[in-house]
């Protein structure tokens, strides 16, 4: 496809006929030529041009250049920055086709000048590349930007001390691309503040900018590593760099430490331009810059943990022991001892009493010989054969995971029976209802109905628990009748079982309670329950209560099986039992007097378990005394 005559060219705003032997040359020639004015804006685009790239002159003369990828707009700027006074650059480089393929080109860009000698645009003669001369050029200018690099990277990583860091990384930018000045700013929240400089006055140091309206914020926005902002001398006037004079150009990329933004490397161009390679080196400079400083950063916290190791190792919650390169202890802090019951000098020069992970960041699980749990985690120091052990008591959260694997346990036995029993009298009854009479119906409903109550005081007292556990209980603050509410109680219970007399000793004159009526009912019966339950062999359950000061307490006595002396805390917690033997010899799930206690909280009461004289157990409850 032939594109239609030129014609007349618009050049500069001006309208002048083009040689008709030039125009002629143009759409005859055999590689793709393309003009650009000012603007940056296609001017000419000749018919080689439509051949290689797909796009007629009329849909691209007048609009910025749709051949450009994304990815290469800074390149194309920096070389048309690179020609404006005067000159040729010869580049290999990828450009973009209608269909939405790429191809290897080698472009060569020059200024175009008017009558008068100024720049008014310029001009890109394009030739597709071959795959050899690509891979001869990339190859090329790899192994001269790799050069160039290996020194600087390597000098940089050489220091230690961050400030030395952030010093050599600004000098070695003007090293690396000819910048005539350099800096290095940290992002700090929504700031900038600028810690190095190169070429610039040191007065510099310590300014700070507003993150968002900056170059740096542009660039975070764009997603991109690096970019490049051109202006006319002194269109940089409002920002830190404008102590450069004549500076037209700035370069700036993102430097990352531990995958996060840590601040830019920026290269100023007042006198020098700047081409694709520049920006490249620049690029690959800031990448390296962010290795060094998480180098330095990582050696000066290392510095400051050695100065500070014995204050932090003492300090620590943590049992801490630093290990020689032989495997043997020469740190041992307090906690150690207090964890493993170990002093410092028994263990010193020995190996540690546990064993320790197998990899690096694994952590172990140990138990030692006095039952203790602990949870082991081993580290190498930054550097040395030196090795720091941390570990903790993690006793607590395995009895708590043991706990919890037989409440799963005890919960599913507990759920089991009431529906086996409900089921098989369910299939009785459908399978066998014209067989059976009546009073065999009527007692397998009776039992159905037992079973299905048993489930849901089962499942309601779980849904309690749970709300428990959440700080979820509805609970009301309010004066009420304490001595009714315990006599209605102890009436109510009198028949929950044959071998036990439920008594009450209440006086008439019991102060009025402030809490919770409802609650406190669950309480009561849930002390009550228990109290019948751990005296398998019967006797009297006492409900007492009297006032107590500013309080009223109430006591639940039984003449049972009573708690082991260490278990007077635990019972209150969510899947303990205090009847350390055969679990199913009492049943249960272990959440009666975690709820217990979490109602009486919640209405300022205090629930606590005492040993009783002669055997048996005292539950105490205390509430609130009503104002009068």
């Amino acid at each position: 496809m032939v594109a239609e005559p030129l014609g007349e060219t618009t050049i500069a705003g001006r309208r002048d006929p083009v040689d008709a032997t030039a125009r002629a040359v143009i759409e005859s020639a055999a590689d793709a030529i393309v003009a650009f004015g000012t603007d940056r804006t296609v001017m000419l685009w000749n018919p080689a041009a439509e051949r290689m790239f797909g796009w007629s002159a009329d849909e691209v003369t007048g609009t910025l250049p749709p051949i450009i990828p994304e990815e290469l707009h800074a390149e194309h700027n920096a070389v048309l920055e690179r020609v404006r006074s005067g000159g040729q650059v010869s580049f290999a480089t990828r450009r973009a086709r209608k269909d939405g393929a790429t191809i290897e080109v080698r472009i060569d860009t020059s200024a175009l000048t008017g009558a008068d000698g100024d720049v008014i645009g310029w001009v890109n003669i394009c030739h597709q590349a071959g795959e050899d001369d690509v891979a001869r050029h990339y190859m090329a200018e790899r192994a001269r930007v790799v050069r160039r690099l290996g020194d600087v990277v390597s000098d940089m990583n050489a220091q230690r001390d961050l400030e030395s860091v952030l010093d050599r990384i600004a000098a070695s930018l003007r090293d690396l691309t000819g910048a005539d000045a350099g800096g290095f700013v940290l992002i700090e929240d929504d700031r900038l503040r600028l810690v190095s400089t190169a070429g610039l006055p040191d007065r510099l140091r310590g300014r700070t900018a507003d993150l968002p309206s900056s170059l740096v914020g542009e660039l975070l926005a764009s997603r991109k590593t690096v970019m490049m902002a051109t202006g006319e001398s002194g269109g940089f006037d409002d920002l830190i760099w404008s102590a450069l004079p004549g500076l037209h150009t700035i370069a700036l990329s993102l430097s990352h430490v531990g995958g996060k933004p840590y601040g830019a490397l920026y290269a100023l161009y007042s006198r020098r331009t700047l081409s694709h390679v520049e920006l490249e080196l620049l690029e690959l400079l800031a990448g390296h810059a962010g290795v060094a400083l998480q180098n330095a950063m990582a050696f000066e916290e290392v510095v400051r943990q050695r100065a500070h190791e014995r204050a932090v190792i003492d300090g620590s919650a943590d049992g801490i022991a630093v290990l020689d390169e032989a495997g043997l202890v020469k740190q041992w802090n307090p906690a150690a001892h207090r964890i493993t019951g170990l002093p410092a000098e028994d263990v010193m020069g020995q190996p540690p009493p546990f064993p320790l992970p197998d990899e690096t960041g694994e952590r172990r699980t140990h138990k030692l010989d006095s039952g203790r749990w602990l949870d082991v985690l081993c580290t190498p120091l930054a550097e040395g054969d030196e090795r720091v052990v941390d570990f903790r008591d993690v006793t607590a959260a395995k009895e708590l995971e043991e706990a919890k694997d037989l409440f799963l346990a005890t919960t599913s036995h507990e759920l089991r029976t009431p529906i086996t029993v409900v089921q098989g009298f369910a299939s009785t009854l459908s399978s066998r209802w014209e067989q059976m009479s009546d009073t065999d119906r009527r007692s397998a409903v009776t039992v159905i109905a037992e079973r299905a109550g048993s489930l849901g005081q089962l499942v309601e007292q779980l849904l309690l628990g749970a709300r428990a556990g959440a700080d979820q209980l509805p609970i009301n603050s309010e004066p009420f009748d304490l001595a009714a509410l315990l006599r209605a109680t102890v009436v109510s219970f009198g028949a929950l079982s044959d071998k036990h007399q439920i008594a009450s000793d209440v006086p008439p004159d019991l102060p009025r309670a402030l809490g919770d009526s409802m609650a406190t009912d669950i309480i009561v019966g849930q002390l009550i329950e228990n109290a019948v339950k751990y005296s398998p062999a019967g006797g009297t359950v006492t409900v007492r209560a009297r006032p107590a000061g500013d309080r009223v307490e109430v006591d639940v006595e039984d003449e049972g099986v009573g708690i082991a002396p260490g278990d007077y805390e635990r019972i209150f917690e969510r899947f303990v039992q205090g009847e350390t033997g055969d679990r199913r010899r009492f049943g249960g799930v272990g959440i009666g007097l975690y709820i217990v206690r979490r109602l009486a909280g919640a209405q300022d009461g205090i629930v606590t378990a005492l040993p009783r004289d002669g055997g048996g157990t005292i539950m105490r409850l205390s509430l609130p005394r009503a104002a009068r």
